[in-house]
């Protein structure tokens, strides 16, 4: 399948000698000894990625890596010196400028840290101008905006004037005008490294919902990298204008490039980065109403179970517990006891995309969780003890990993 946008050997270079730093880079020479020798400044060297079609791209890394030059380069507002950049296979790289601001306006919408709106218009006027630019007529325009300030939580506010909202508030405005205009491709650099950390993480919880949504194509910059743990399908992390690695969350905590990667992640919050799926296992469970108590604890023993879920029908309806059956067995004697009179309807659960940050609190009623689907199907359990012994294994193995790598 062609992703929706295709990076392909790309490089900036700032200054007046490029092509003697080009052929400095091609021989491998460093960010610096390119300064050096002329004078010219690598923002971005030979990156090389796709991002498919609703994805979240995260590219992180500290100032001066680069991320936010490249993010430029992707909507054509800095030119790139090498490579090619495609959108849908169309090369903007080498685009008439026409054509580049065809696709810009149909494809690519941008959203900016400090928000970049316009004082004297309304909330409304905002959102709406990129459709403005596009020639949509101001009826339609306003009804669209309207539509989309719904979308986002700010319907009440269409009328009043940026000054009148509170940062997290204007953020939500510059998402709204960037999803107004419908564009395919949603880039977003830094968008919410202004705001106090309480708002940033309500912001950050918002595009995931929204994204659930719509399944926009998005390439997130970002220096937090528990923010690109939080966000992205997949990461990019730069440093000194290279792309060094690029893999989902779970790959680059587990097995860092190298050192700096490593160090990236050596504190990182694993519990934030491990999902429930990573130490799922197969549920074991019986239907309500079909087995007696002796049954039951027959079934536990056979499936080395410390306890069963039961189902009516497809729906997790219960757990019973080995201790429980076993007295319901004691009183009422061989094949007498149900397991309805044994079963818990107070059982933890959590959804399939839960971290495992979430579940600590469920394990710790010393249960197993139900890992349940939106319709509250059983499709996995998982063991308290495996929660902390699957982020104990990361840990270890990524430091393990990082100390064995060559200094």
């Amino acid at each position: 399948m062609q992703a929706k946008l295709s990076v392909k050997n790309v490089s900036k270079i700032f200054g007046d000698k490029p092509e003697e730093a080009r052929a400095l880079l091609q021989k491998g020479a460093t960010k610096q000894d390119i300064l050096e020798a002329t004078g010219a400044t690598v923002g971005v060297r030979d990156a090389t990625f796709d991002v498919s079609e609703g994805e979240i791209f995260v590219i992180m890394g500290l100032s001066g890596s680069g991320k936010s030059t490249l993010v430029r380069m992707l909507n054509g507002l800095i030119p790139a010196t090498t490579g090619s950049i495609l959108i849908d296979g169309d090369d903007i790289a080498s685009a008439s400028a026409p054509h580049l601001r065809r696709i810009r306006r149909e494809k690519i919408a941008m959203v900016f840290q400090h928000f970049s709106l316009f004082p004297h218009w309304t909330v409304a006027e905002n959102v709406a101008y990129g459709l403005k630019v596009k020639g949509v007529d101001a009826a339609t325009r306003d009804r669209e905006a309207r539509e989309v300030l719904d979308r986002v939580g700010l319907a009440a506010w269409a009328d009043a004037l940026p000054s009148d909202l509170s940062g997290g508030m204007q953020q939500r405005v510059g998402i709204a005008r960037g999803l107004a205009s419908g564009p395919e491709i949603l880039l977003m650099d830094e968008p919410f490294g202004a705001l106090d950390p309480l708002i940033r993480r309500e912001m950050q919880e918002e595009l995931i919902q929204l994204q659930r949504k719509m399944r926009k194509t998005i390439v997130f910059i970002t220096h937090d990298l528990n923010e690109a743990m939080m966000l992205g399908d997949r990461i990019a992390i730069m440093k000194d204008g290279a792309i060094v690695q690029i893999g989902t969350a779970q790959e680059i905590v587990t097995s860092p490039a190298d050192d700096y990667v490593a160090a990236f992640v050596a504190d990182i919050d694993r519990g934030r980065v491990f999902t429930v799926e990573d130490i799922s296992l197969r549920p074991a469970a019986i239907q309500l109403g079909r087995h007696t108590a002796t049954a039951a604890l027959k079934k536990m023993e056979e499936s080395e179970a410390g306890a069963l879920h039961v189902l009516d029908g497809d729906r997790i309806v219960g757990i019973v517990t080995y201790r429980d059956l076993a007295a319901i067995v004691a009183r009422k004697g061989e094949n007498a006891g149900t397991v309805l009179e044994a079963m818990r309807e107070d059982f933890p659960s959590v959804d399939t995309k839960s971290p495992l940050a979430d579940v600590y609190e469920a394990a710790g009623i010393g249960l197993p969780v139900a890992v349940t689907d939106r319709h509250d199907r059983l499709v996995g359990v998982v063991e308290p003890k495996d929660v902390l012994a699957q982020l104990a294994t990361s840990r270890t193995e990524t430091n393990g990993e990082a100390a064995n790598e060559p200094r």
